[in-house]
């Protein structure tokens, strides 16, 4: 390989690691309504579907769980710090987005006193 096919590929490695990474960097798109308003967040009175289950996932990853880590000593510890790493992120998106409508409730003009 010649060098600047060398600096090339470096270059284009290094480019797509650095995407990646802040694609699942520290500021996660933030959770939708309905997703705050869905399971893991509140309280089934069924089992959780097989889409809720992926979307819990999807939430995981999103705040850095890899559950591809295969048999190693660290499987539970790392999930249940993705886990607290989500419940942080439902209550700054979540907690702040119904507190903002209860307020924004409030103060509207056609709110009952």
């Amino acid at each position: 390989m010649r060098i600047p096919t060398r600096i090339a590929a470096s270059a284009l490695l290094l480019l797509c690691t650095t995407a990646s990474a802040f694609a699942s960097g520290p500021n996660p798109a933030p959770l939708t309504h309905q997703q705050c308003t869905d399971y893991p967040f509140v309280t089934l009175k069924h089992p959780a579907t097989h889409a809720q289950l992926m979307n819990e996932l999807s939430e995981l990853e999103s705040v850095g769980y890899d559950p591809s880590g295969g048999e190693d000593n660290t499987y539970p510890g790392r999930l249940q710090t993705a886990e607290q790493r989500l419940q942080a992120k439902y209550a700054a998106d979540c907690m702040a987005t119904e507190s903002q409508s209860t307020a924004q409730n409030a103060t509207s003009p056609n709110a009952t006193d």
